[in-house]
């Protein structure tokens, strides 16, 4: 049960985070899929969250 509560208290952050910080423009990383059309564009993170997932990782495993 606790662990669904931090998950999901997590997540409300890190959905927080990417608000605060949409207002940037961050550089698209090479990898990173972006499709833009005259009405409609489409962002593929792929190498960003593979780095994402590394250093979460690394985090995750200092704290274990």
């Amino acid at each position: 049960g606790n662990f669904l509560i931090i998950l999901g208290l997590l997540i409300a952050l890190f959905g927080f985070l990417l608000n605060l910080f949409s207002k940037f423009n961050f550089p698209i990383l090479p990898g990173d899929i972006l499709i833009q059309r005259e009405n409609f564009t489409f962002y593929f993170p792929i190498v960003t969250s593979f780095l994402i997932s590394i250093l979460l990782t690394i985090i995750f495993n200092l704290f274990k």
